[in-house]
């Protein structure tokens, strides 16, 4: 592949009609250019200019050469352009990855963040596994997990406090537990992916942290249809605070439980992979998701 550079020097060469003129327009050493020329009409196996002691004239294929390295010129500065619009500019394709239940948090954020950034398109993938985001190109992941990649960087979003909800219609069915022991007795609503069931509900207790085993009817991957399954009056459901926010205050949902003090979760990150340049889109998005879910 041939150099751009030398293909530049050699247009410069051209223009400015002599290596020294090309030297002092391009602020480098004479040799420097010279050696760049014979390289590259080294590479391409034939001589571009013709040189003699008062002028430099252009072979025939000098001639194609410097059509052809004008056009890499241009494209260079057109390059350098773009680059520069990109890094003044809130704008471009905008890979995000969130999990199934995040959306119910993150989905209404976004029509508010494409009318803050017109110039933003966000292609929103939803999944509940460990995304590779180099491999899959995806700019930024919205994740509830400690961060294990050291090639990427993780910024906190906000806290991610549990909270144990169910139904008035459930509770005015089956009655509300007072006790954690109470629990075993109820239609729990449990989160599970593949064959990992997460039926061990944590609760702080005056020594620690303690688990209690809890069972019921139904069993899913995603978060949200668990919400929806708890506003049906399917059973309790022990859930981040944030994914029932709405239906707390509507009153689809209300506490069970609650003077029994939850462990923290996980915090709310965004990651996104370690570049030198980070793109003002990404930069942008995970202030804005900071702003927003920080207060």
């Amino acid at each position: 592949m041939f150099n751009p550079q030398r293909l530049a020097i050699f247009a410069a060469i051209v223009q400015a009609g002599s290596i020294s003129g090309a030297a002092l327009q391009l602020r480098c050493g004479k040799s420097v250019v010279s050696r760049q020329l014979a390289r590259l009409e080294e590479d391409l196996g034939a001589r571009l200019i013709q040189r003699s002691t008062r002028r430099l004239a252009l072979t025939e294929i000098g001639e194609l050469v410097l059509q052809e390295a004008k056009q890499i010129e241009r494209s260079l500065a057109n390059i350098e352009q773009l680059s520069g619009q990109y890094q003044q500019q809130v704008r471009g394709l905008l890979r995000v990855s969130c999990s199934m239940a995040g959306r119910r948090v993150l989905v209404p954020l976004l029509a508010e963040f494409t009318a803050r950034y017109p110039q933003v398109k966000v292609a929103l993938q939803l999944d509940d596994r460990m995304v590779d985001l180099i491999a899959e190109q995806i700019d930024v992941a919205i994740r509830t997990s400690a961060l294990v990649d050291s090639t990427l960087i993780a910024r906190k979003l906000s806290d991610n406090p549990s909270i144990i909800v169910a139904a008035p219609s459930y509770l005015a069915r089956a009655g509300a537990p007072q006790t954690v022991d109470e629990l075993r007795a109820h239609a729990c609503l449990l989160y599970a992916v593949g064959s990992r069931v997460y039926d061990e509900w944590m609760f702080q207790g005056p020594d620690g942290p303690y688990t209690v085993r809890v069972d019921g009817p139904l069993q899913m991957n995603d978060g949200g249809a668990l919400v929806t399954a708890a506003v049906g009056g399917a059973g309790i459901l022990k859930v981040p605070q944030p994914l029932v926010k709405d239906e707390l205050a509507s009153g689809e949902l209300v506490p069970v439980l609650a003077h029994l003090p939850l462990p923290p979760g996980p915090s709310n990150y965004a990651v996104y992979p370690a570049r030198d340049f980070l793109a003002l889109k990404t930069a942008a998005f995970v202030d804005f998701l900071q702003e927003r879910l920080g207060s």
